[in-house]
């Protein structure tokens, strides 16, 4: 039993052909749409995604689900998502495939990135969890500029015509010659040229894209890195703690909590525990944890992997044993 899960953009073909050409055995296709952008870009997805969700079922037989991604930008809702979702998947027995070609790199990378932390959670699970990438036969926009330009070429022909039209047969119009309906082409024309010699030039400048769009309070979306380490069950105490807190102005103040959480005593020992972990999920080793020089101790927080690692696995939290 396969699950394919298919973010959905602007791309049909490579979200559907390789299955049918490699003959996969699809039972079940997840859809993601997303649900921010132009009303135009939307609605253009949505499209997409409806066909799909038709030939996915008519052509492999595969049982086809359509989710909405409320924001194809928030990376951290993405991997948490897919976090659930596979795991989902796999607890159902079904192996899982994940299409990274189309939609919003964020969710993509992000889906990419979950599943890869999930593999390293789940050992015996490697061979059921998979990313895959298409490349296409060929890219529209290229295609499509050039037929802009031959347009632009057939509308500057019409317009002189009419230019030289009304050169040549100025006395004509007083016989009764419907000039009016030429005036009327003639400025359309107008409009139509200027547009199409202005996004050529775009698109000779600047590409299929235009400017930064600002997310949140910044231009970038940071994709962190998953660890590629299991994470123990007390260093999943010290995470699940720092998650809770934010954070801690010294290793000691955290060693307290997690004490006092224990109902343990707090002994050298003890904090020497606690030390030897933090160290291990620091920058130096899975990278969960963040330390910053404050005097002669260390501020404490969890990294951006470190977040995503306790928003994902909150619900598992009552299992954590030392």
């Amino acid at each position: 039993m396969e699950t394919h899960v298919v973010p959905v953009g602007f791309d049909y073909d490579r979200l559907i052909a390789p299955l049918i050409r490699d003959q996969f055995d699809v039972d079940r296709v997840i859809l993601l749409e997303g649900s921010v952008g132009s009303e135009a870009n939307v609605e253009y997805s949505r499209n997409i995604a409806r066909k799909l969700e038709t030939d996915f079922e008519n052509l492999l037989g595969a049982e086809t689900v359509r989710e909405s991604v409320a924001d194809v930008y928030d990376y951290d809702a993405a991997f948490e998502r897919a976090f659930d979702l596979i795991n989902a998947e796999l607890d159902a027995g079904r192996d899982v495939w994940v299409n990274v070609c189309s939609m919003p790199r964020p969710v993509s990378f992000a889906f990419a990135t979950a599943a890869h932390s999930i593999m390293v959670e789940r050992q015996e699970d490697r061979d059921r969890i998979h990313t895959y990438y298409t490349a296409p036969e060929k890219y529209l926009e290229t295609e499509l500029a050039e037929e802009l330009r031959e347009s632009r070429d057939l509308l500057q022909e019409l317009r002189n015509a009419a230019e030289g039209a009304d050169g040549a047969g100025g006395a004509d119009a007083a016989d009764g010659d419907d000039s009016a309906g030429t005036a009327v082409d003639r400025d359309r024309i107008e409009r139509r040229l200027a547009s199409t010699t202005s996004l050529l030039e775009e698109f000779d400048e600047r590409g299929t894209t235009i400017g930064a769009k600002r997310i949140g309070d910044n231009h970038i979306v940071e994709l962190p890195v998953a660890s590629f380490q299991n994470v123990k069950p007390f260093e999943e105490l010290i995470l699940f703690t720092l998650g809770e807190h934010g954070e801690f102005d010294s290793v000691s103040e955290l060693a307290e909590t997690l004490a006092a959480d224990l109902n343990e005593e707090y002994t050298d020992s003890f904090r020497s525990k606690v030390i030897y972990n933090v160290d291990r999920l620091g920058p130096g080793g899975k990278g969960y944890i963040e330390q910053e020089a404050h005097g002669k101790s260390h501020r404490t927080t969890l990294s951006r992997i470190g977040e995503l690692w306790v928003r994902s696995h909150a619900d598992n939290r009552g299992e954590t044993a030392e």
